[in-house]
């Protein structure tokens, strides 16, 4: 009797751990770190602190809550040997986005990727999940549109992409965007994305030390971002 309250404890941990397991969506999320950081003297973006958190550990933060398997693409891995989700680099020899998003889509399991940039620092869980769940088997990318256009470093991606993808880049094509013309795509309209996120903040990013500037300004007037 006396290993009763044990057993009792095991079982409440498993039973919270079971519970988070299924909370989780079944799809991975995947941080682009990849760039050549030109603008920011080659300063690595994902590593920046926003407030008092890097974007990165922010951001893998979300996605191990959010999803089953968390994957960050850089040409530049000793530099992320600290965190603990898959770490993996480009397959072709092209540095680009379009190149990143072909990586990160090879090294999922799932069937689906969320894909954003590490250079986003006010990313919000309700977008995420506004886009992920409007995932049906018919759509291979689910993607925001707003008055700046498709903004494609955060939305969802199929695996059904990977050959198109490669033989754009093989053609030298890195554009994201015409893409979109090859395959199926949902588009959220701006509407809808500002119900969640009326500012758009979930869409800003980091290029330049000037906008770093800025986002430690926004960080710190808001208690949203």
């Amino acid at each position: 009797m006396a290993r009763t309250p044990c057993i009792r404890a095991f079982l409440i941990i498993l039973y919270r751990v079971i519970l988070v397991d299924m909370s989780k969506y079944p799809y991975a999320g995947i941080i682009l770190a990849g760039g050549m950081n030109r603008r920011m003297s080659g300063q690595n973006k994902a590593l920046l602190s926003v407030g008092d958190q890097s974007i990165v550990d922010r951001q893998i933060e979300m996605f191990e809550d959010l999803f089953e398997q968390v994957i960050l693409v850089t040409n530049q891995p000793l530099e992320f040997v600290s965190w603990d989700c898959t770490v993996v680099s480009d397959l072709l020899p092209i540095r680009s986005s379009l190149t990143g998003i072909h990586a990160g889509l090879f090294y999922t399991r799932p069937s689906h990727a969320f894909i954003t940039a590490c250079d986003m620092p006010f990313l919000k869980t309700e977008m995420i999940r506004l886009l992920v769940e409007e995932l049906d088997p018919q759509w291979d990318v689910i993607v925001p549109v707003t008055k700046e256009g498709y903004q494609p470093l955060c939305a969802v991606y199929s695996k059904r992409c990977l050959k198109v993808i490669e033989d754009q880049l093989t053609k030298g094509d890195m554009k994201i965007s015409r893409l979109y013309s090859r395959i199926k795509v949902k588009k959220i309209a701006e509407e809808r994305l500002r119900s969640i996120d009326p500012d758009l903040v979930s869409f800003f990013n980091i290029n330049t030390q000037e906008d770093w500037t800025l986002s430690q300004k926004m960080k710190g007037s808001s208690a949203d971002v």
